[in-house]
């Protein structure tokens, strides 16, 4: 199954909207199943809360994918720090060998690809098979969300596992 991961701590943002559409864009390039999206402004406090049902969920989800389409807005510079909350409470190597599209929201291209690169970075990390390119979207390019997923999508070269 692919699982979509929303790094931005704001329900209803921009960057899910981006990530469910490369999620569905990916879902009908590969495979039937309708992606399943784990989204950390609804996982709130939980996150920081030893234990927590909804979390353990999200975490289990994120380790069975066959693919994941992991996206943050560019904050500070990087990737957000609640997504990095999320992704801390996978153990080490816990994506090993499942195939990860970054998908990253900024201002300005130097920030969006600045921040693309530090979440390749964390998923690489955590051994998942990076999927070249990443997506790098600027606030200019949210305006026609289909016609950039597409674009992108179209020029992959993927399977998922499993």
């Amino acid at each position: 199954m692919i699982v979509v991961v929303s790094g931005n701590p704001r329900p209803g943002s921009r960057t899910r909207h981006l990530a469910d559409a490369v999620g569905a864009a990916l879902a009908e390039r590969i495979g039937p199943a309708k992606p399943r999206t784990v989204d950390v402004a609804e996982l709130g406090v939980g996150l920081l809360q030893p234990g927590d049902a909804a979390v353990a969920e999200a975490v289990a989800a994120l380790r069975g994918a066959s693919l994941l389409v992991v996206a943050t807005p560019t904050y500070k510079g990087s990737y957000t720090g609640v997504l990095k909350v999320l992704i801390d409470q996978l153990p080490a190597e816990g994506l090993r060998d499942i195939p990860a599209v970054t998908v990253v929201t900024a201002g300005v291209r130097p920030q969006a690809e600045a921040a693309e690169r530090h979440l390749r970075e964390l998923l690489g990390e955590l051994k998942a098979a990076l999927v070249e390119p990443g997506l790098a979207v600027t606030e200019a390019e949210l305006a026609d969300i289909d016609a950039t997923v597409a674009g992108y999508v179209r020029g992959l070269a993927l399977q998922s596992r499993g």
